[in-house]
C-alpha cells in the first residue's frame, strides 16, 4: 500500500481529491471557504467569497435546468 503524507501532495490535488468523494453539504462548503481564509481577512473579505460562491452555485444551477445561454449566442450578443 502506498503511504503518502498529505502537506507532500498539492493543495489543488487535496482539494479535487475531497471534492470527487461525498458530495459535501453547504455547511461544509461554507466551512471549508472560511479555513482557507487569510489569518487578515475580514468580514468583508468572507461575505463576499460566499456570495461569490453562492453566485456559482445559483448559475450551475440554473445550466443544470438547461436555462444557459449557448456561447455561440453569446458572442453573438457581445458582438464578437
Amino acid at each position: 500500500m502506498l503511504r503518502v503524507e498529505l502537506r507532500t501532495i498539492p493543495r489543488f490535488v487535496r482539494v479535487a481529491v475531497e471534492l470527487s468523494m461525498a458530495e459535501p453539504t453547504v455547511r461544509d462548503q461554507i466551512m471549508h471557504v472560511l479555513e482557507e481564509l487569510p489569518p487578515d481577512a475580514t468580514f468583508e473579505d468572507a461575505i463576499e467569497r460566499l456570495v461569490f460562491l453562492a453566485k456559482i452555485d445559483a448559475g450551475l444551477t440554473e445550466l443544470d435546468a438547461g436555462q444557459g445561454v449557448p456561447h455561440d449566442e453569446v458572442k453573438r450578443r457581445l458582438g464578437l
